[in-house]
Protein backbone atom coordinates (compact mmCIF):
# COMPACT_ATOMS: atom_id res chain seq x y z
CA UNK A 1 0.00 0.00 0.00
CA UNK A 2 1.37 3.43 -0.99
CA UNK A 3 0.65 5.66 1.98
CA UNK A 4 1.68 9.12 0.76
CA UNK A 5 -1.05 10.89 -1.20
CA UNK A 6 -2.22 14.21 -2.64
CA UNK A 7 -4.70 15.79 -0.17
CA UNK A 8 -6.41 17.71 -2.99
CA UNK A 9 -7.42 14.43 -4.64
CA UNK A 10 -9.93 13.50 -1.91
CA UNK A 11 -13.66 14.07 -1.69
CA UNK A 12 -15.46 14.11 1.65
CA UNK A 13 -18.85 12.77 2.81
CA UNK A 14 -20.31 16.12 3.87
CA UNK A 15 -23.59 15.46 5.65
CA UNK A 16 -25.12 13.32 8.38
CA UNK A 17 -25.37 9.52 8.32
CA UNK A 18 -28.92 8.62 9.36
CA UNK A 19 -30.86 5.44 8.71
CA UNK A 20 -28.01 3.79 6.85
CA UNK A 21 -27.39 6.53 4.30
CA UNK A 22 -25.64 9.85 3.91
CA UNK A 23 -28.02 12.78 4.25
CA UNK A 24 -26.46 15.72 2.44
CA UNK A 25 -26.22 18.97 4.40
CA UNK A 26 -24.53 22.29 3.85
CA UNK A 27 -21.14 22.74 5.48
CA UNK A 28 -21.31 25.82 7.67
CA UNK A 29 -18.14 25.43 9.75
CA UNK A 30 -15.00 26.10 7.73
CA UNK A 31 -12.45 23.30 8.07
CA UNK A 32 -8.69 23.78 7.58
CA UNK A 33 -5.95 21.17 7.16
CA UNK A 34 -3.63 21.33 10.21
CA UNK A 35 -0.58 20.49 8.10
CA UNK A 36 -0.77 23.54 5.83
CA UNK A 37 -3.67 25.67 7.07
CA UNK A 38 -5.56 25.33 3.77
CA UNK A 39 -9.38 25.15 3.74
CA UNK A 40 -10.69 21.87 2.37
CA UNK A 41 -14.32 21.28 3.44
CA UNK A 42 -17.20 22.49 5.54
CA UNK A 43 -18.88 20.76 8.46
CA UNK A 44 -22.68 20.83 8.83
CA UNK A 45 -24.30 21.58 12.18
CA UNK A 46 -27.17 19.31 13.19
CA UNK A 47 -29.82 21.18 15.14
CA UNK A 48 -32.30 19.70 17.58
CA UNK A 49 -34.62 18.59 14.77
CA UNK A 50 -31.90 16.62 12.99
CA UNK A 51 -30.73 15.06 16.26
CA UNK A 52 -34.30 14.06 17.10
CA UNK A 53 -34.66 12.44 13.68
CA UNK A 54 -31.48 10.42 14.30
CA UNK A 55 -32.68 9.35 17.74
CA UNK A 56 -36.10 8.25 16.47
CA UNK A 57 -34.50 6.34 13.59
CA UNK A 58 -32.22 4.62 16.12
CA UNK A 59 -35.17 3.68 18.33
CA UNK A 60 -37.11 2.22 15.40
CA UNK A 61 -34.09 0.31 14.09
CA UNK A 62 -33.47 -1.13 17.54
CA UNK A 63 -37.07 -2.32 17.80
CA UNK A 64 -37.43 -3.60 14.24
CA UNK A 65 -34.12 -5.47 14.22
CA UNK A 66 -34.39 -6.74 17.81
CA UNK A 67 -30.63 -6.15 17.93
CA UNK A 68 -30.50 -6.35 21.72
CA UNK A 69 -32.58 -9.54 21.74
CA UNK A 70 -30.66 -11.49 19.10
CA UNK A 71 -28.64 -14.53 19.99
CA UNK A 72 -25.54 -12.80 21.41
CA UNK A 73 -23.26 -14.74 19.09
CA UNK A 74 -25.03 -13.17 16.11
CA UNK A 75 -24.04 -9.72 17.33
CA UNK A 76 -20.51 -11.00 17.78
CA UNK A 77 -20.31 -12.28 14.19
CA UNK A 78 -21.60 -9.02 12.71
CA UNK A 79 -19.15 -6.91 14.72
CA UNK A 80 -16.26 -9.17 13.75
CA UNK A 81 -17.16 -8.71 10.07
CA UNK A 82 -17.17 -4.97 10.72
CA UNK A 83 -13.65 -5.16 12.16
CA UNK A 84 -12.52 -7.09 9.06
CA UNK A 85 -13.93 -4.40 6.78
CA UNK A 86 -12.17 -1.66 8.79
CA UNK A 87 -8.84 -3.38 8.17
CA UNK A 88 -9.63 -3.89 4.47
CA UNK A 89 -10.59 -0.21 4.16
CA UNK A 90 -7.42 1.03 5.87
CA UNK A 91 -6.26 3.04 2.86
CA UNK A 92 -9.44 5.10 2.61
CA UNK A 93 -9.74 5.58 6.36
CA UNK A 94 -6.10 6.64 6.64
CA UNK A 95 -6.42 9.27 3.92
CA UNK A 96 -9.64 10.73 5.35
CA UNK A 97 -8.13 10.85 8.83
CA UNK A 98 -4.74 12.23 7.87
CA UNK A 99 -6.08 15.22 5.95
CA UNK A 100 -8.34 16.56 8.68
CA UNK A 101 -6.55 15.47 11.84
CA UNK A 102 -3.11 15.64 13.41
CA UNK A 103 -2.43 11.94 12.80
CA UNK A 104 0.36 11.20 10.26
CA UNK A 105 -0.75 8.70 7.65
CA UNK A 106 2.21 6.47 8.51
CA UNK A 107 0.94 6.11 12.07
CA UNK A 108 -2.63 5.30 11.08
CA UNK A 109 -2.59 1.99 9.22
CA UNK A 110 -0.53 0.02 11.75
CA UNK A 111 -1.64 2.15 14.69
CA UNK A 112 -5.06 3.79 14.97
CA UNK A 113 -6.87 1.73 12.34
CA UNK A 114 -5.51 -1.65 13.40
CA UNK A 115 -6.16 -0.83 17.05
CA UNK A 116 -9.74 0.27 16.29
CA UNK A 117 -10.46 -3.06 14.58
CA UNK A 118 -8.91 -4.93 17.53
CA UNK A 119 -11.04 -3.03 20.01
CA UNK A 120 -14.26 -3.83 18.15
CA UNK A 121 -13.33 -7.52 18.10
CA UNK A 122 -12.51 -7.33 21.80
CA UNK A 123 -15.94 -5.94 22.70
CA UNK A 124 -17.72 -8.26 20.26
CA UNK A 125 -16.52 -11.24 22.31
CA UNK A 126 -18.29 -9.94 25.43
CA UNK A 127 -21.72 -10.30 23.84
CA UNK A 128 -22.08 -14.01 24.61
CA UNK A 129 -19.82 -14.18 27.66
CA UNK A 130 -21.20 -11.54 30.03
CA UNK A 131 -24.82 -11.55 31.18
CA UNK A 132 -27.23 -12.04 34.02
CA UNK A 133 -26.43 -13.69 37.36
CA UNK A 134 -28.22 -15.99 39.75
CA UNK A 135 -27.66 -14.82 43.31
CA UNK A 136 -28.02 -16.68 46.62
CA UNK A 137 -31.43 -16.44 48.33
CA UNK A 138 -33.40 -18.79 50.57
CA UNK A 139 -34.72 -22.10 49.25
CA UNK A 140 -38.22 -20.73 48.71
CA UNK A 141 -37.18 -18.12 46.15
CA UNK A 142 -34.99 -17.52 43.13
CA UNK A 143 -32.93 -14.34 42.91
CA UNK A 144 -31.52 -12.94 39.67
CA UNK A 145 -29.70 -9.84 38.52
CA UNK A 146 -30.81 -9.41 34.92
CA UNK A 147 -28.67 -7.44 32.48
CA UNK A 148 -30.12 -5.59 29.48
CA UNK A 149 -29.19 -2.83 27.01
CA UNK A 150 -30.02 0.80 27.72
CA UNK A 151 -31.53 1.50 24.31
CA UNK A 152 -30.10 4.51 22.48
CA UNK A 153 -26.66 5.69 23.60
CA UNK A 154 -25.45 9.21 22.81
CA UNK A 155 -21.71 9.45 22.14
CA UNK A 156 -19.46 12.47 21.58
CA UNK A 157 -15.83 12.04 20.52
CA UNK A 158 -12.83 14.42 20.36
CA UNK A 159 -10.57 15.49 17.50
CA UNK A 160 -7.23 14.13 18.70
CA UNK A 161 -7.75 10.42 17.88
CA UNK A 162 -11.00 10.49 15.88
CA UNK A 163 -11.06 6.92 14.62
CA UNK A 164 -10.02 5.06 17.75
CA UNK A 165 -12.21 7.23 19.99
CA UNK A 166 -15.22 6.35 17.83
CA UNK A 167 -14.34 2.66 18.18
CA UNK A 168 -14.13 3.12 21.97
CA UNK A 169 -17.73 4.31 21.97
CA UNK A 170 -19.33 2.25 19.22
CA UNK A 171 -17.74 -1.13 20.03
CA UNK A 172 -19.05 -1.67 23.57
CA UNK A 173 -22.40 0.04 22.95
CA UNK A 174 -23.24 -2.15 19.94
CA UNK A 175 -21.86 -5.34 21.50
CA UNK A 176 -24.07 -4.70 24.52
CA UNK A 177 -27.16 -4.48 22.29
CA UNK A 178 -27.70 -0.73 22.00
CA UNK A 179 -28.17 1.72 19.15
CA UNK A 180 -25.90 4.79 18.96
CA UNK A 181 -26.20 8.41 17.91
CA UNK A 182 -22.63 9.69 17.72
CA UNK A 183 -21.23 13.18 17.17
CA UNK A 184 -17.57 13.36 16.15
CA UNK A 185 -15.63 16.59 16.52
CA UNK A 186 -16.51 19.21 13.94
CA UNK A 187 -12.77 19.37 13.18
CA UNK A 188 -12.41 15.67 12.28
CA UNK A 189 -15.79 14.15 11.37
CA UNK A 190 -15.38 12.14 8.20
CA UNK A 191 -13.81 8.86 9.33
CA UNK A 192 -16.70 8.35 11.76
CA UNK A 193 -19.13 8.51 8.84
CA UNK A 194 -16.98 6.01 6.98
CA UNK A 195 -17.02 3.70 10.03
CA UNK A 196 -20.82 3.85 10.07
CA UNK A 197 -20.98 3.01 6.36
CA UNK A 198 -18.75 -0.02 6.94
CA UNK A 199 -20.90 -1.10 9.89
CA UNK A 200 -23.99 -1.28 7.66
CA UNK A 201 -22.02 -3.16 5.02
CA UNK A 202 -20.98 -5.67 7.69
CA UNK A 203 -24.59 -6.35 8.66
CA UNK A 204 -25.27 -3.91 11.49
CA UNK A 205 -28.94 -3.01 10.88
CA UNK A 206 -29.33 0.33 9.11
CA UNK A 207 -30.28 3.04 11.61
CA UNK A 208 -28.49 1.41 14.52
CA UNK A 209 -25.48 3.71 14.04
CA UNK A 210 -26.33 7.32 13.22
CA UNK A 211 -23.70 10.04 12.86
CA UNK A 212 -24.72 13.67 13.29
CA UNK A 213 -22.14 16.36 12.57
CA UNK A 214 -21.96 19.64 14.40
CA UNK A 215 -20.52 21.56 17.31
CA UNK A 216 -20.87 21.15 21.06
CA UNK A 217 -23.19 24.05 21.95
CA UNK A 218 -25.84 23.11 19.35
CA UNK A 219 -25.48 19.44 18.38
CA UNK A 220 -23.82 18.14 21.52
CA UNK A 221 -26.36 19.87 23.74
CA UNK A 222 -29.22 18.40 21.71
CA UNK A 223 -27.79 14.88 22.10
CA UNK A 224 -27.03 14.98 25.82
CA UNK A 225 -30.35 16.62 26.66
CA UNK A 226 -32.55 14.43 24.45
CA UNK A 227 -35.15 12.57 26.55
CA UNK A 228 -34.82 9.38 24.48
CA UNK A 229 -31.04 9.17 24.85
CA UNK A 230 -30.70 6.69 27.71
CA UNK A 231 -26.97 7.03 28.37
CA UNK A 232 -24.20 9.48 27.42
CA UNK A 233 -20.53 8.72 26.68
CA UNK A 234 -18.11 11.61 26.16
CA UNK A 235 -14.36 12.09 25.75
CA UNK A 236 -13.02 15.63 25.82
CA UNK A 237 -12.14 18.52 28.07
CA UNK A 238 -13.12 18.83 31.72
CA UNK A 239 -14.90 22.09 30.94
CA UNK A 240 -17.04 20.43 28.26
CA UNK A 241 -17.69 17.47 30.57
CA UNK A 242 -18.99 19.82 33.26
CA UNK A 243 -21.29 21.47 30.70
CA UNK A 244 -22.65 18.03 29.73
CA UNK A 245 -23.32 17.15 33.36
CA UNK A 246 -25.16 20.45 33.80
CA UNK A 247 -27.26 19.86 30.68
CA UNK A 248 -28.12 16.30 31.68
CA UNK A 249 -29.11 17.44 35.17
CA UNK A 250 -31.27 20.21 33.73
CA UNK A 251 -33.07 18.03 31.18
CA UNK A 252 -33.31 14.73 33.06
CA UNK A 253 -31.21 12.17 34.89
CA UNK A 254 -29.18 9.57 32.95
CA UNK A 255 -25.88 7.71 33.42
CA UNK A 256 -22.71 9.12 31.91
CA UNK A 257 -19.20 7.97 31.08
CA UNK A 258 -16.85 10.96 30.95
CA UNK A 259 -13.16 10.71 30.10
CA UNK A 260 -11.88 14.24 30.61
CA UNK A 261 -8.70 16.29 30.92
CA UNK A 262 -5.37 15.39 32.43
CA UNK A 263 -2.08 16.86 33.58
CA UNK A 264 -0.18 13.68 34.15
CA UNK A 265 3.11 13.43 36.11
CA UNK A 266 6.10 11.24 35.30
CA UNK A 267 8.26 10.45 38.34
CA UNK A 268 11.84 9.36 37.72
CA UNK A 269 14.03 8.01 40.53
CA UNK A 270 17.81 7.84 40.54
CA UNK A 271 17.83 4.05 40.22
CA UNK A 272 15.82 4.09 36.96
CA UNK A 273 17.19 3.07 33.57
CA UNK A 274 17.68 6.63 32.36
CA UNK A 275 17.96 5.81 28.66
CA UNK A 276 14.67 3.94 28.68
CA UNK A 277 13.05 6.62 30.83
CA UNK A 278 14.21 9.39 28.48
CA UNK A 279 12.87 7.53 25.44
CA UNK A 280 9.50 6.92 27.09
CA UNK A 281 9.15 10.48 28.40
CA UNK A 282 10.16 12.14 25.13
CA UNK A 283 7.91 9.77 23.21
CA UNK A 284 4.93 10.55 25.42
CA UNK A 285 5.13 14.30 24.83
CA UNK A 286 6.14 14.09 21.15
CA UNK A 287 3.42 11.59 20.22
CA UNK A 288 0.64 13.47 18.43
CA UNK A 289 2.54 16.62 19.50
CA UNK A 290 1.30 16.16 23.06
CA UNK A 291 -2.35 16.32 21.99
CA UNK A 292 -3.57 13.51 24.22
CA UNK A 293 -5.46 13.65 27.49
CA UNK A 294 -2.97 11.21 29.04
CA UNK A 295 0.13 13.09 27.82
CA UNK A 296 2.87 12.88 30.46
CA UNK A 297 3.39 16.63 30.56
CA UNK A 298 4.95 17.00 34.04
CA UNK A 299 8.48 15.58 34.51
CA UNK A 300 9.33 15.16 38.19
CA UNK A 301 12.85 13.79 38.60
CA UNK A 302 15.18 13.04 41.51
CA UNK A 303 17.78 15.80 41.79
CA UNK A 304 20.79 13.47 41.51
CA UNK A 305 19.91 12.40 37.94
CA UNK A 306 18.08 15.47 36.63
CA UNK A 307 20.96 16.76 34.52
CA UNK A 308 21.72 13.60 32.46
CA UNK A 309 18.04 12.73 32.09
CA UNK A 310 17.13 16.19 30.83
CA UNK A 311 20.03 16.15 28.36
CA UNK A 312 18.85 12.81 26.98
CA UNK A 313 15.25 14.06 26.63
CA UNK A 314 16.29 17.29 24.90
CA UNK A 315 18.44 15.38 22.41
CA UNK A 316 15.36 13.39 21.41
CA UNK A 317 13.18 16.49 21.22
CA UNK A 318 15.55 18.26 18.84
CA UNK A 319 15.41 15.63 16.10
CA UNK A 320 11.77 16.32 15.25
CA UNK A 321 10.96 17.93 11.91
CA UNK A 322 7.67 19.26 10.62
CA UNK A 323 5.96 17.45 7.76
CA UNK A 324 2.44 17.10 6.35
CA UNK A 325 0.27 14.32 7.70
CA UNK A 326 -0.24 12.96 4.17
CA UNK A 327 3.48 12.20 3.78
CA UNK A 328 4.36 8.67 4.91
CA UNK A 329 7.75 9.88 6.19
CA UNK A 330 6.22 12.36 8.66
CA UNK A 331 6.65 11.44 12.32
CA UNK A 332 5.78 14.70 14.12
CA UNK A 333 2.23 16.04 14.18
CA UNK A 334 0.90 19.55 13.64
CA UNK A 335 -1.35 21.26 16.18
CA UNK A 336 -5.03 20.88 15.31
CA UNK A 337 -5.70 24.59 14.67
CA UNK A 338 -4.13 28.00 14.66
CA UNK A 339 -6.24 28.93 17.68
CA UNK A 340 -4.93 25.97 19.66
CA UNK A 341 -1.35 26.76 18.70
CA UNK A 342 -1.82 30.32 19.91
CA UNK A 343 -3.22 29.01 23.20
CA UNK A 344 -0.19 26.74 23.68
CA UNK A 345 2.17 29.64 23.07
CA UNK A 346 0.28 31.93 25.43
CA UNK A 347 0.63 29.42 28.29
CA UNK A 348 4.33 28.88 27.55
CA UNK A 349 4.88 32.65 27.47
CA UNK A 350 3.00 33.11 30.75
CA UNK A 351 5.15 30.40 32.37
CA UNK A 352 8.33 32.15 31.21
CA UNK A 353 7.09 35.49 32.53
CA UNK A 354 6.44 33.77 35.87
CA UNK A 355 10.08 32.66 36.08
CA UNK A 356 10.26 29.56 33.90
CA UNK A 357 13.08 28.91 31.44
CA UNK A 358 12.68 27.14 28.10
CA UNK A 359 15.58 24.68 27.88
CA UNK A 360 14.47 23.88 24.35
CA UNK A 361 11.66 25.07 22.12
CA UNK A 362 9.18 27.65 23.29
CA UNK A 363 7.83 28.97 19.98
CA UNK A 364 5.80 28.05 16.89
CA UNK A 365 7.77 26.27 14.18
CA UNK A 366 8.77 28.14 11.03
CA UNK A 367 6.68 25.94 8.75
CA UNK A 368 3.43 25.99 6.86
CA UNK A 369 0.68 24.60 9.01
CA UNK A 370 0.16 24.74 12.75
CA UNK A 371 3.36 23.23 14.14
CA UNK A 372 4.86 24.01 17.55
CA UNK A 373 8.39 23.31 18.75
CA UNK A 374 8.85 20.50 21.30
CA UNK A 375 9.36 22.45 24.51
CA UNK A 376 10.88 21.75 27.93
CA UNK A 377 10.37 24.36 30.66
CA UNK A 378 12.48 24.39 33.86
CA UNK A 379 12.27 26.70 36.86
CA UNK A 380 8.55 26.18 37.42
CA UNK A 381 6.65 25.69 40.67
CA UNK A 382 3.23 24.31 41.48
CA UNK A 383 1.55 27.63 40.66
CA UNK A 384 3.10 28.01 37.22
CA UNK A 385 0.57 28.18 34.36
CA UNK A 386 2.48 25.43 32.56
CA UNK A 387 2.09 23.12 35.58
CA UNK A 388 -1.56 23.93 36.32
CA UNK A 389 -3.06 24.18 32.82
CA UNK A 390 -3.76 21.27 30.51
CA UNK A 391 -1.79 22.61 27.56
CA UNK A 392 -2.60 19.88 25.01
CA UNK A 393 0.62 20.45 23.12
CA UNK A 394 4.27 19.30 23.02
CA UNK A 395 5.21 21.05 26.26
CA UNK A 396 6.95 19.31 29.17
CA UNK A 397 7.68 20.94 32.54
CA UNK A 398 10.61 20.01 34.81
CA UNK A 399 10.59 19.83 38.62
CA UNK A 400 12.99 18.02 40.97
CA UNK A 401 12.62 16.22 44.29
CA UNK A 402 14.80 14.79 47.06
CA UNK A 403 12.61 12.01 48.49
CA UNK A 404 9.41 10.05 47.89
CA UNK A 405 7.16 12.33 49.90
CA UNK A 406 8.27 15.39 47.98
CA UNK A 407 7.82 13.50 44.70
CA UNK A 408 4.25 12.55 45.62
CA UNK A 409 3.48 16.08 46.75
CA UNK A 410 4.64 17.48 43.40
CA UNK A 411 2.77 14.79 41.49
CA UNK A 412 -0.58 15.56 43.12
CA UNK A 413 -2.60 17.97 40.94
CA UNK A 414 -5.50 19.91 42.46
CA UNK A 415 -7.87 19.10 39.59
CA UNK A 416 -6.63 16.24 37.42
CA UNK A 417 -5.91 12.56 38.01
CA UNK A 418 -6.06 10.77 34.69
CA UNK A 419 -2.68 9.02 34.40
CA UNK A 420 0.82 8.89 35.84
CA UNK A 421 4.22 7.39 35.13
CA UNK A 422 6.81 5.94 37.48
CA UNK A 423 10.39 4.97 36.60
CA UNK A 424 12.36 2.91 39.14
CA UNK A 425 14.07 -0.48 39.43
CA UNK A 426 12.81 -0.84 43.02
CA UNK A 427 9.72 -3.09 42.88
CA UNK A 428 8.66 -2.26 46.44
CA UNK A 429 8.81 1.45 45.71
CA UNK A 430 6.89 0.96 42.47
CA UNK A 431 4.02 -0.81 44.22
CA UNK A 432 4.08 1.54 47.20
CA UNK A 433 3.88 4.69 45.08
CA UNK A 434 1.42 3.24 42.58
CA UNK A 435 -1.01 2.84 45.46
CA UNK A 436 -0.59 6.47 46.47
CA UNK A 437 -0.61 8.19 43.09
CA UNK A 438 -3.96 9.87 42.47
CA UNK A 439 -4.54 8.62 38.95
CA UNK A 440 -6.86 6.22 37.13
CA UNK A 441 -3.93 4.69 35.22
CA UNK A 442 -0.31 4.27 36.35
CA UNK A 443 2.43 3.07 34.01
CA UNK A 444 5.65 1.73 35.52
CA UNK A 445 8.88 1.90 33.47
CA UNK A 446 6.83 2.89 30.41
CA UNK A 447 4.44 5.66 29.44
CA UNK A 448 1.91 4.51 26.88
CA UNK A 449 -1.13 2.34 26.41
CA UNK A 450 -0.65 -1.17 25.09
CA UNK A 451 -2.97 -3.29 23.00
CA UNK A 452 -4.22 -5.01 26.14
CA UNK A 453 -7.75 -3.71 25.69
CA UNK A 454 -8.81 -5.47 28.88
CA UNK A 455 -7.21 -2.62 30.86
CA UNK A 456 -9.82 0.12 31.41
CA UNK A 457 -9.03 3.81 31.23
CA UNK A 458 -10.59 6.64 33.19
CA UNK A 459 -9.74 9.31 35.70
CA UNK A 460 -9.80 10.42 39.30
CA UNK A 461 -10.93 13.87 40.43
CA UNK A 462 -12.05 16.10 37.54
CA UNK A 463 -10.53 13.77 34.99
CA UNK A 464 -13.76 11.90 34.60
CA UNK A 465 -16.44 9.45 35.66
CA UNK A 466 -16.55 5.79 34.67
CA UNK A 467 -14.27 3.83 32.37
CA UNK A 468 -13.61 3.29 28.69
CA UNK A 469 -12.07 0.01 27.45
CA UNK A 470 -12.00 -3.19 29.50
CA UNK A 471 -15.01 -5.16 30.66
CA UNK A 472 -16.03 -2.04 32.57
CA UNK A 473 -16.89 -0.30 29.27
CA UNK A 474 -19.12 -3.19 28.21
CA UNK A 475 -20.94 -3.26 31.53
CA UNK A 476 -21.33 0.53 31.41
CA UNK A 477 -23.52 0.02 28.33
CA UNK A 478 -25.93 -2.33 30.10
CA UNK A 479 -28.25 -1.76 33.04
CA UNK A 480 -29.29 -4.27 35.66
CA UNK A 481 -32.65 -5.32 37.05
CA UNK A 482 -33.11 -7.24 40.31
CA UNK A 483 -35.64 -10.09 40.16
CA UNK A 484 -36.95 -12.18 43.06
CA UNK A 485 -39.33 -15.09 42.36
CA UNK A 486 -41.23 -17.01 44.98
CA UNK A 487 -41.11 -20.71 44.18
Amino acid sequence: MTLSFDPDSLSFPVGHFIGGQLVAADGVIDMHRPSDGQPYAGCPVADGEVVDEAVQVARKALKDSNWGGLRPRERTRVLQRWADLIEEDAGTLARLEAVSSTRPVGHLVEGDIAVSAEQIRFFAEFADKEGSDLVPTDDASLGMIMSEPYGVVGAITPWNFPLSMAAWKLGPALAAGNAVVIKPSEMTPFTTIRLAELAVRAGVPAGLVNVVLGDGPVTGTAITGHPDIAKVSFTGSTRAGAAIMENVARTGVKPMTLELGGKSPQLVFADADLDKAAAAIAGSILSNAGQACVAGSRLIVEEAVAEPLVAAIISRMKVTTAGPTWDAATQYSPIISERQRERIHSIVSAAVRAGGECLTGGAPMDASGYFYQPTLIAGVDQDSPAVIEEIFGPVLTLQTFRDEEEALSLADHPAYGLAGGLFTRDLSRAIRLTRRLQAGTVWVNRYSRSRDHILPTGGYKRSGIGKDLGREAYHANRRTKSVLINL
